[in-house]
This record gives C-alpha cells, structure tokens and sequence, in this order.
C-alpha cells in the first residue's frame, strides 16, 4: 500500500526558512506527479506547489518565489523549501499523490510567529 510520510514541520520567526520532506513508499515514485498542499484553521485545504513526474512545477500565486519544490526520485522524496516564510503561511502541510486516486500523509504543522 501507498505510504505518505511528512517531515520538517514546526516554529520559525517571519523571515525565516524551513524545508518539508515527504517519503513515499509502496509504489513506483518516479512515474508520480506530487504536490504540497495547507490546511489553516478555518480555511480550506489549498494547493501549495506540485511537481510533475517529469520535473514540471507549479506554485500557488501566494508563495511565487519563496517556496521551491522539488524531488529525488533516487530517495522516493518530494521536498518543500520555504524561505522569507510569513505568518498567513501557519498551516498544517499535507504531501499528496494525485493517481491513481488521493493519497495523502499525515500533516506536518508549521507555525510562522515572532
């Protein structure tokens, strides 16, 4: 079975930076488009950065040149690398595996407060 496994979470001052990590297991990883997604609380899950299986990003407008995602296919990995982080980017972050349907990891809080 498909596995989602979410790292890297947590407190980080506005500014600063935090990296999220997602491993997957249980399926041929390269052949996978992934993406990030946030939860706040009282909002709605929104899409945060996805990547294709060939390479091909995509980014919601809010974190256009701050967030980079990326993936080692070597690693089964999908990484998040937030810098210049704000507070309205506190959420819980989910790792997503679109296909064949919705797989999802567990979450992984990160907190931007002073």
């Amino acid at each position: 079975q498909v596995q989602l496994v979410e790292s890297g979470g947590g407190l980080v001052q506005p500014g600063g930076s935090l990296r999220l990590s997602c491993v997957a297991s249980g399926t041929i990883f390269r052949l996978h488009a992934m993406g990030w997604y946030r939860q706040a609380p009282g909002k709605q899950r929104e899409l945060v950065a996805g990547i294709s299986s060939g390479g091909v990003t995509n980014y919601a407008d809010s974190v256009k040149g701050r967030f980079t995602i990326s993936r080692d296919n070597a690693k089964n990995t999908v990484t998040l690398q937030m810098n210049s982080l704000k507070p309205e980017d506190t959420a819980v972050y989910y790792c997503n595996m679109p296909w064949p349907v919705d797989y999802w990891g567990q979450g992984t809080q990160v907190t931007v407060s002073s």
